[in-house]
């Protein structure tokens, strides 16, 4: 009868739906870690899938129109040319999902196309396309913090010594493969670190937020000469105290601000420190941890483990 093919077909539908939602928890996706807050942390570094999706859902509207890598060179190589939409293999969310799983983990491009089931080149140019998506989305959303949030949230320790202290900074070095270029490979040299390098200035609040960010930069550049470039004293105020390393003599550059710089002292040459001084360098360097560990917490991403190639370093 046909309410008999009727109650079939209900249940038909409701044994393919049960199947296919087996078969979406056993495809590798987020889909399939969606009860799973451990895996999400293993393979992206967000704390849980509730504010994966969380941050999934602030940049898709913007995501869902961004310019492909491809679909860039296709117009670099032809002005003109007109932006054709193009179907992708993966979800919105499964793009920026195999994404982090390259920054956080650092897989080879084979193993994570073998697991998400997509070609070698095609997890390329996602990397390349979200690296830049990303970069263009999120470093224009401001960091630096007025000085009143500053001194609301400033901890005891800076509070009782250094109550007026804006930011830490220091540099990091990330390696890059060695250029076949002569003249590039001796601009990328860091003898800091005996290798081609990238170099940037990071600075934090004295609570520990990354308050600022450089570009990166040659890794034969100076500290001075990149905190000069990177437009880090455009955004002090006169009266703005910098904590930073022996290694950034820019007592200058800030007294043209109307700020004051921070450091350990110089051995100089009396042999040792006085009692005062050492006193002194020891209050600098445990305020200076905090800077030191967000430069850890950025690198615990092991996509830097391994020298940056590049092809991506120049795109």
């Amino acid at each position: 009868s046909t309410e008999e093919q009727l109650l079939a077909a209900q249940n038909r539908i409701k044994e393919l739906e049960a199947e296919n939602e087996q078969l979406r928890m056993e495809k590798f996706g987020l889909h399939r870690f969606i009860n799973d807050d451990f895996s999400i942390r293993y393979y992206t570094g967000f704390p849980s899938y509730k504010h994966l999706v969380d941050f999934y859902n602030a940049v898709a509207p913007h995501a869902a129109n961004m310019l492909r890598y491809t679909q860039h060179q296709r117009i670099l190589r032809t002005p003109g040319t007109q932006r054709r939409p193009k179907n992708h293999k993966l979800l919105l969310i499964d793009q920026l999902f195999l994404f982090l799983i390259k920054l956080r983990l650092g897989d080879q491009d084979k193993d994570l196309g073998d697991n998400f089931n997509v070609s070698q080149s095609l997890v390329s140019r996602n990397t390349l396309t979200w690296a830049n998506f990303l970069y263009c989305l999120l470093g224009s959303q401001p960091l630096w913090p007025t000085r009143d949030q500053i001194r609301h949230h400033l901890p005891k320790s800076f509070r009782d010594n250094y109550p007026d202290v804006r930011v830490v900074i220091d540099c990091t070095e990330l390696r890059v493969q060695s250029p076949s270029s002569l003249v590039l490979n001796s601009m990328l040299y860091s003898n800091y670190k005996s290798s081609t390098t990238f170099k940037c200035l990071i600075g934090v609040t004295p609570r520990g937020t990354i308050s600022f960010i450089s570009s990166l930069y040659s890794g034969s550049i100076s500290d001075k000469a990149i905190t000069k470039v990177s437009g880090f004293l455009g955004l002090l105020e006169p009266g703005d105290v910098v904590m930073a390393d022996k290694g950034f003599l820019i007592q200058e550059c800030l007294e043209e601000k109307g700020c004051t710089l921070v450091i350990p002292h110089f051995l100089a040459n009396h042999g040792q420190f006085s009692k005062e001084e050492n006193t002194e360098n020891q209050k600098v360097t445990n305020a200076r941890v905090h800077v030191e560990r967000a430069i850890r917490r950025c690198k615990e991403f092991q996509f830097f483990d391994k020298p940056l190639p590049l092809n991506m370093a120049f795109t």
